[in-house]
């Protein structure tokens, strides 16, 4: 044994020997409450501050005249949830680095979002208001962090997060959620830096960490399978994780309703990509996070030996390093967070969550904005048949559970003799088993279908298909019932409805092309609407 491995066995002697947890320091709780007074002082003071000139535009849009810095750092801290500051490492250590590849749809995601969607919705200056049961997950993540590390119960620390949340939210309004997440972005990344360079001093480099990784089988980023029950592969992270996450920050209420605070769509679009350096940087912070923590309990799995009651809290055993997710409907997502805390881990059940609902609702707004054929019977029928069908798979995948082990696990390194007989039997036969079959399995990763149950393949569709799956439901259904029911005339339509998608992804190509893509949508009608696209074309290459 080297020493810095032995040195790292005597520090976490403490844990692993002993089974005694390490909670809190006097410190821990000053500073854990010096920034739930910051955030909601920051709610008193614009609270205060805007009084005499509180309406209804002051509350909800901060005024609609915001810098585009602080409203793409709150983009950043609501995309950014303690669910990918929990799920992401959790990701890292059960399975393999293959989801370090969805870093590339986030392009392809703001690119979506800022030129696609925002301009239709910052012309309406309206925003969407379905993000609730996301809103429960959101609540959920950083609960589990208290009660890692807290000795709080899950349910005392729901309560407690979801109830600062909502006082901040509350009496500061929209101002106050800019600011709030802008104080808590910071936190994030201190706290993110923190912990990787913590964990790898204490491993003895990050290199010690990585060799470990690989020599688990837990370093994969070539499985190029274009098979849909694979549970990530390169194809599903990119195409599949573009539809899964447009439907989390193109079109849910906290996304557009931050972006809309800006003065100009210019500045909004800004924002939007202002945000995308750091998305990727806490993205992979956390990857290289979930790395450090597999290399220092690769000996002892804490799940197994029964320190921590979810694998997303082994990052928790660390250090508590989460941040505070805006709600905009408190009291509701207490008890929706239930339902979230029953999905297994927080990264998969969350965006297992939005394909099951917020896939369909994408696929409204794309028949919508992009379809001018589309009528409101295919909207319905698109919309209700689409949830049905994800809620169906979704259910299904929960009851009739697809193959997909996890990387294999060691608790060689643990003091059993503090465990029961009983309770040392069943893990030590679990991991038994999971290390004789991981080699064989993992590289079909769920294609050993059970041939018992024919809809056993269509419960195994991988979760990051879901909200690509929905959308063209939901579009394809829409649209042919439009047509049976009487289709929509395109040169009737209010342009400022409508999205022209060619001309965006197309900007350069002759008029001649472009014209026939907008299938008879009257865009001239805007006025300057040349000149609005040349200038917003000209920006998008230049970014």
């Amino acid at each position: 044994m080297s020493h810095s491995e032995q040195t790292m066995s005597s520090e976490m002697k403490y844990s692993f020997q002993t089974g005694e947890t390490h909670t809190f320091s006097v410190v821990d709780y000053v500073l854990f409450a010096l920034m739930l007074v910051v955030s909601a002082a920051i709610g008193l003071f614009y609270a205060i501050k805007d009084r005499r000139r509180q309406n209804t535009n002051d509350f909800l849009m901060a005024g609609g005249n915001m810098h585009a810095f602080p409203v793409a750092l709150s983009l950043l801290a609501s995309f950014m949830s303690a669910i990918t500051l929990l799920g992401t490492p959790a990701e890292m250590y059960n399975y393999t680095t293959m989801y370090w590849w969805i870093g590339l749809s986030y392009l392809f995601v703001v690119f979506g979002a800022a030129h696609i969607f925002l301009p239709v919705f910052y012309r309406l200056k309206v925003t969407s208001a379905y993000e609730l049961l996301y809103m429960a997950l959101v609540l959920y993540a950083p609960s589990l962090a208290l009660n890692a590390v807290t000795g709080f119960t899950l349910w005392g620390s729901v309560i407690s997060v979801g109830v600062v949340c909502t006082l901040y939210t509350t009496i500061g309004g929209m101002k106050a959620v800019l600011w709030t997440d802008t104080f808590q972005v910071g936190m994030m990344f201190a706290g993110l830096l923190a912990v990787l360079i913590r964990g790898s001093i204490e491993i003895g480099g990050f290199g010690n960490a990585w060799e470990k990784a690989y020599d688990s089988g837990r370093v994969v980023f070539d499985d190029f399978s274009p098979d849909p029950i694979v549970r990530h592969s390169v194809w599903s992270l990119v195409i599949g994780g573009t539809f899964t996450w447009v439907a989390i920050y193109g079109v849910n209420q906290a996304q557009v309703q931050r972006c809309c605070t800006c003065p100009t769509l210019k500045k909004a679009q800004i924002a939007m990509w202002l945000n995308f350096p750091g998305l990727c940087l806490i993205l992979y912070f956390s990857c290289l996070i979930g790395i450090v923590v597999y290399g220092l309990y690769s000996q002892c799995d804490p799940f197994t030996f029964k320190l921590v009651q979810t694998s997303d809290q082994g990052y928790l055993w660390l250090v508590f390093s989460a941040e505070l997710s805006v709600l905009v409907f408190g009291v509701a997502c207490l008890g929706l967070t239930y339902i979230a805390s029953l999905l297994g881990g927080v990264l998969q059940a969350a965006l297992k969550l939005f394909g099951m609902i917020g896939g369909p609702l994408l696929g409204v707004f794309i028949l919508g904005m992009i379809f001018p054929w589309a009528n409101e019977w295919g909207a319905y029928t698109g919309l209700i048949s689409g949830l049905a069908l994800m809620f169906w798979i979704g259910i299904g995948s929960e009851i009739y559970k697809p193959n997909n082990p996890k990387s294999p696990i060691s608790t060689a390194g643990c003091n059993w003799n503090l465990t029961t007989t009983t309770a040392m039997t069943t893990s030590m036969t679990s991991l038994s088993t999971m290390q004789t079959t991981f080699t064989d399995q993992f590289y079909n990763n769920g294609t050993d279908i059970i041939e018992s149950n024919p809809l056993q393949r269509l419960y195994s569709l991988s979760y990051i298909w879901f909200s690509a799956t929905a959308v063209l439901w939901v579009v394809g259904i829409g649209l042919i019932v439009s047509f049976i029911t009487g289709r929509r005339k395109p040169e009737e339509i209010d342009p400022k409805l409508m999205c022209p998608l060619f001309d965006i992804l197309f900007p350069y190509l002759p008029e001649k092309i472009r014209k026939p893509f907008r299938f008879g949508v009257k865009f001239e009608k805007y006025k300057n609407h040349s000149k609005y696209y040349r200038l917003k074309t000209v920006w998008i290459n230049k970014y």
